[in-house]
């Protein structure tokens, strides 16, 4: 079920990942919103370049759907360097990697998505890569065994993960530039909406931008796929152009209400308000109840709710607070004598 939610940051299907493709910025310039980060990351490329070397290993992390993707992509157009791309649970053993690094030129960039998920082998056949550009393999078992020393050329990885806390220490240690991505403030995700909407060839007003921008989580990932929703729908019941009120009887048909939140959110904020007198209670217990795996609601519905603050993280677990209620129109008194009885 959630893996099919429209304002989830991850992407839905291979199919929608090759339209997001076509959407994407292809230099710095075009990039919109993370300026801290941008400003930073272009003075180490012009620096890198200046000297004549590969970049340093880079880590983004942060929630998915914000962009680390088109920035590895982005570094590699901008360094005229080839980018070949992975991902953590696709390495399952030392071997899958051996080609790769053996075939990459200097300035080449290996991309791994996921890097989290990396086996502890595979993670650990990677530091020397990392460090000194070299891979000790070894062949055969026992006492036929033999290490055969590779020598690699200088090459940049560039690791995305939504949960850097996963990474071990010593692998976090070896990347000499770590970025976090954000959420996107509202004006940023409005330039996005228009940027793509010329891009899609679709008319659409400073409303219905402003509309489709509140509604996608501070994610542009789900600003596209509103984006197409709202352009599909004015093509079929209207004359093509996305209009404010369109917009929101498109939006209103998908569920997705005016803060981004949807079945899934509101099912959450529910159980903990209806069943647990509005928290504290484990996430376990939360997912239990809808059905859910623990972690989707720790990577794909929690981030968000704490973002807006209308949950927050206890030592004895999660709490609604009185934001989400003013925004569910319920009264305060579902959760104050819980809450109280804390103190």
């Amino acid at each position: 079920m959630s893996r099919e939610r429209l304002v989830s940051g991850k992407a839905i299907s291979p199919e929608e990942e090759k339209i997001n493709k076509s959407l994407r910025p292809e230099s710095l310039r075009e990039f919109i919103g993370q300026k801290s980060l941008v400003d930073k990351l272009s003075i180490s490329l012009a620096a890198a370049r200046q000297r004549d070397e590969p970049l340093e290993h880079i880590l983004f992390y942060g929630p998915p759907g914000l962009g680390k993707t088109t920035l590895a992509n982005i570094i590699a157009k901008e360094y005229n360097s080839k980018i070949f791309t992975t991902s953590g649970p696709a390495l399952e053993r030392s071997a899958d990697l051996m080609g790769i690094l053996t075939n990459l030129q200097k300035g080449d960039i290996l991309f791994i998505d996921e890097i989290h998920r990396l086996p502890t082998v595979v993670e650990e056949f990677l530091y020397p890569a990392m460090e000194d550009y070299k891979i000790d393999f070894v062949v055969d078992k026992g006492a036929h065994a033999r290490t055969l020393n590779f020598h690699l050329k200088h090459f940049t990885l560039i690791g995305a993960t939504t949960r850097a806390g996963f990474l071990s220490a010593p692998m976090r240690e070896r990347f000499g530039l770590s970025y976090h991505l954000d959420f996107y403030n509202q004006p940023d995700l409005v330039q996005i909406v228009k940027r793509s909407a010329n891009l899609l060839n679709v008319a659409i007003d400073e409303d219905s931008a402003l509309e489709v921008a509140n509604r996608s989580r501070g994610t542009p990932r789900v600003v596209n796929r509103l984006l197409r929703r709202v352009r599909d729908y004015a093509a079929v019941k209207s004359d093509g152009q996305i209009r404010r009120d369109t917009a929101l009887e498109s939006l209103k048909i998908e569920g997705v209400d005016d803060l981004g939140l949807d079945e899934l959110d509101r099912k959450y904020l529910s159980v903990i308000i209806d069943h647990h007198q509005g928290g504290p209670v484990g996430v376990e217990a939360i997912a239990a109840t809808l059905n859910e795996e623990s972690e989707t609601l720790e990577e794909m519905v929690e981030p968000y709710l704490l973002k807006i603050g209308f949950i927050s993280r206890t030592r004895m677990g999660r709490k609604v607070n009185t934001l989400a209620l003013k925004h569910l129109n319920l009264p305060l008194s579902k959760i104050k004598a819980a809450q109280e009885e804390l103190f």
